[in-house]
């Protein structure tokens, strides 16, 4: 598979899943109402000092095998211990060897936010989000139109949870600003081809008004990275590869912290 319709690829294989699997919407409604109400997202991550959404995933298209043994509640109670401002947790199966069960153990062992990371289309799947207790869903821009974009934002906000809109183009900026999102992500990492340029991020920061939470993603490796996204004026960073590489996690977590706000 080359990098260029990977993502095309992605989508193709959640839509199919969601057509021949389809989840069951009178379950999910029925589990959402004895799960405990969303943590607050958007304060968490508002500041003053910079906040690290620490992410758990096994593998990734672009880099393989990550931690494919992992212990997600372990890992994320190392994370929640080490000063995460929230958890990202990768659900989808085929790609990144995720699953909604992850979700589920880590939103009930932490009582930080923690982000359904998938690739949405469906409002079932906000649903499934809100059901294994999410207080956060990632929307990619670049996946879809700005029709649904907004209603799936609505949808999320009106469950109780905040959505994260990830844009990589200024124009896909543009389009999360004018969904109306309250948190917007600017992902280094271009999904049609794997290059990552932190420059990206630099760049496209001045386009995101005032009162709207962001946040960095992809790429963020050392201290010097993080550095960059902190004088850019970032409120956030998503972090994962780096610290699923990372023979301590926690330990790891701690230093960036440590250096992004001394």
């Amino acid at each position: 598979m080359s990098p260029s319709d990977t993502l095309s690829r992605i989508l193709d294989t959640t839509r199919t899943r969601l057509r021949e699997s389809p989840p069951p919407e009178g379950d999910l409604r029925a589990r959402i109402e004895g799960v405990p109400a969303p943590t607050d997202a958007f304060a968490a991550l508002q500041g003053p000092e910079l906040s690290i959404i620490a992410e758990i995933k096994r593998k990734s298209p672009s880099e393989g095998d990550l931690r494919g043994d992992l212990d997600p509640v372990a890992i994320a109670a190392g994370y929640a211990e080490a000063g995460a401002a929230a958890i990202s947790v990768l659900t989808e199966p085929a790609y990144f060897g995720g699953s909604l069960g992850d979700l589920e153990c880590v939103s009930s062992a932490v009582d930080i936010p923690c982000l359904r990371k998938d690739f949405i289309v469906d409002p079932i799947q906000v649903l499934e989000a809100r059901a294994s207790g999410a207080s956060l869903v990632l929307l990619i821009v670049a996946a879809l139109e700005d029709g649904p974009l907004r209603s799936l934002r609505e949808q999320i906000e009106g469950l109780g949870m905040e959505a994260l809109v990830e844009a990589h183009t200024a124009d896909e900026v543009r389009r999360a600003v004018d969904a109306g999102s309250r948190i917007i992500g600017v992902n280094n990492r271009d999904l049609s081809t794997f290059k990552i340029d932190l420059g990206v991020a630099e760049t496209l920061r001045a386009l995101i008004p005032d009162g709207v939470v962001t946040v960095a993603e992809s790429g963020i490796h050392t201290t010097g990275d993080l550095g960059r996204m902190v004088r850019a004026g970032y409120d956030a960073c998503l972090i994962g590869s780096s610290l699923m590489r990372s023979s301590d996690p926690t330990q790891t977590l701690r230093d960036l912290l440590a250096a992004a706000n001394p």
